[in-house]
């Protein structure tokens, strides 16, 4: 009978549920460290914003059952924490570590210098077209995961990765601005 079970027997499936979400939580850090370091281009800050997004989100745990979609939900908090961060005025520090390690070569340096001038091009895109085109290409989200995650309409979604894409492509050849197209009667 239920009364004569103990607490802890009672209490296992509760126990089982929340370690099946902590591992549903955790699964997404990779993929949120790798879009939160293209979105703020400093290791230590985008640690700290997936840290604070797993925090966020481990603080509203009690809505994970109502979580249709945990990747876009993830996402969400991240998105809205950066933009939060991105008003708010930082104080900028300086390492006085003088024994940090440099940063490993890559075994050729084109495809390092193709990497630098691609972050470089990407940091001159307005942040809206940034973020989508991040979200799209290199989480491989799809555009109403995207749209839902910014709380955006679809259309915008396509519109911003359209004109973020022919942006970039024109950064990368080396064009200050994007090919206009003509409007044809």
């Amino acid at each position: 009978t239920p009364a004569c079970t103990p607490s802890f027997a009672r209490a296992r499936p509760i126990v089982n549920i929340l370690m099946n979400d902590d591992h549903q939580l955790l699964s997404w850090v990779p993929r949120l460290r790798r879009y939160s370091r293209a979105l703020v281009n400093n290791r230590d800050d985008a640690d700290d914003l997936v840290q604070d997004t797993l925090e966020r989100a481990w603080a509203k745990s009690n809505l994970w059952g109502g979580v249709a979609d945990m990747r876009a939900w993830l996402f969400s908090i991240m998105h809205n924490l950066h933009v939060d961060g991105v008003r708010r005025p930082r104080l900028h520090t300086v390492t006085m570590d003088d024994d940090t390690p440099e940063v490993p070569v890559a075994p050729t340096q084109t495809d390092r210098l193709a990497v630098l001038d691609l972050q470089a091009a990407l940091d001159l895109l307005p942040v809206e077209q940034k973020e989508v085109l991040l979200l799209v290409t290199l989480e491989d989200m799809a555009y109403a995961d995207v749209a839902q995650a910014l709380g955006i309409p679809i259309g915008t979604v396509m519109s911003r990765l359209s004109r973020g894409r022919e942006r970039l492509r024109g950064l990368m050849e080396g064009r200050a601005e994007p090919v206009r197209l003509k409007v044809v009667k």
